[in-house]
């Protein structure tokens, strides 16, 4: 009984931080002994629901205790504002059970199940009071594992009475991703416009670049249709594959493309050392990885036993990926850095060296905010307003792509890669000072 105080605080404090889901989800619990599980997080209106089912019910207990109580199995709702309330409870009394506090909304217990064999439940419970709740089962019965079936529909009315399965603070995400999609296409039309128009500026990485933007357009057409799907019907009917698809090879582009520029490949050499290869064989894999980890945290929930062990990874492979794209732009700069000192091309360099500074500090920019700001922005937003962090994501996606493509366009006089004679000597002494040093 000494780790079930910590088991549960731990259970609690992860529901801050889980996303808010929704969808009509079927689950299998097979042979559990967790004290605590979070099924969902929802954001309600004055007019929502959830509806639990559950089938197939076992309790195995060990022969320390051969009769649980069935009144200390249970399925309750918990609001943010409750939550500290709670955490509070068990950690004044270390035996405390979740399922006996004033703070939480209770649903049922196993007590109200049917007897066997049947073992079944089924009722839907209106939410009067808007806000964000989350979904938990809990098991006060010592040295005991459950197993069970279990359904959960949770929904909004609208004026209509149509039910609506996105939370409330992500019901305009179907229009929001349909919105950036649209500017996307327009963005993708008019860098091909500009590839047209300058063929003889054109390079491999800006064909790369094209697919970039494409793929980008269709990962976010197919979440907006996964989240109209999910709103409507509350299951996304396919969607959500192509949406993974979309997204792994989207993600795979954007940081190839990153480092590929970085490197100067295409447009300043025509090859890849060995050093800047590794980099891509590194990143690539790990982008598999963090794909499928995605896959799992999307898909499954938080339910599983190791939803906590899949965030941990995919946090770990997006950092050594965020920080493995930034190595080649730093060996660029180092490299321009020692050839101005020898070549007597003081002007290119300067150039070359101001665009590849401009490019450190604008990925760095980049993956700051999307990486720090937007979480940020998911965990203090109020539960009406989540949808503003998936907004800033994207706006900032899109500043981010604007400058990437607009400073490495095909354009045959670069404003960058300008010879200017008269700057020669500015240039020479400007390279002799420290500021390109990182």
């Amino acid at each position: 009984m000494t780790k079930l105080p910590f088991q549960i605080l731990l259970f609690l404090l992860l529901s801050l931080i889980s996303s808010t889901t929704a969808e009509i989800k079927t689950l299998t619990i097979t042979s559990d002994s967790r004290p605590m599980i979070l099924f969902e997080k929802f954001g309600f209106t004055h007019r929502g629901y959830v509806s639990v089912s559950v089938s197939s019910v076992s309790v195995m207990s060990s022969a320390n205790a051969p009769n649980p109580d069935a009144s200390r199995l249970g399925f309750f709702l918990l609001s943010e504002e409750a939550l500290l309330q709670v955490l509070l409870e068990i950690q004044q009394n270390p035996h405390f059970c979740v399922l006996d506090s004033r703070y939480i909304l209770n649903l049922f217990t196993f007590a109200d199940l049917s007897p066997p064999p049947l073992s079944r439940f089924n009722h839907t419970y209106p939410v009067s009071s808007p806000n964000e709740y989350s979904l938990f089962f809990s098991n006060c019965a010592p040295e005991t594992r459950v197993s069970m079936n279990v359904k959960t529909e949770i929904y909004n009315l609208e004026r209509d009475d149509s039910k609506d399965y996105l939370s409330a603070g992500l019901t305009q995400l179907p229009s929001l991703y349909t919105f950036f999609s649209i500017l996307y296409l327009v963005f993708l039309g008019y860098w091909i416009y500009v590839c047209y128009t300058n063929k003889r500026s054109v390079h491999r990485i800006h064909l790369l670049m094209s697919g970039l933007l494409l793929f980008k357009a269709l990962n976010l057409i197919c979440a907006a249709e996964d989240k109209h799907y999910v709103k409507v019907t509350g299951t996304p009917h396919g969607w959500d594959v192509l949406f993974y698809i979309f997204q792994f090879i989207r993600v795979v582009l954007l940081f190839t493309v990153i480092i590929l520029i970085g490197t100067g490949w295409s447009f300043l050499k025509p090859f890849l050392q060995e050093r800047e290869k590794k980099v891509l064989m590194i990143v690539i894999p790990l982008q598999v990885l963090a794909n499928i980890a995605s896959i799992v945290i999307g898909e499954t929930g938080p339910f599983i036993k190791d939803w906590v062990t899949w965030n941990q990874l995919f946090l770990l492979v997006d950092i050594v990926c965020c920080c493995a794209i930034i190595f080649p732009i730093v060996w660029s700069i180092r490299s321009l850095r020692e050839t101005s000192k020898t070549d007597g091309k003081a002007a290119r360099n300067l150039a070359k060296l101001t665009l590849f500074r401009q490019f450190y500090i604008v990925v760095i920019g980049y993956l700051y905010f999307t990486r720090i700001v937007v979480f940020a922005l998911r965990t203090i937003a109020a539960y009406k307003y989540q949808w503003v962090s998936n907004a800033a994501e994207e706006t900032a996606s899109l500043a981010f792509y604007l400058v990437m493509f607009y400073m490495f366009r095909p354009v045959e006089k670069n404003e960058y890669f300008i010879l200017d004679e008269e700057d020669e000597e500015a240039a020479e002494i400007a390279l002799r000072d420290e500021e390109f040093e990182l």
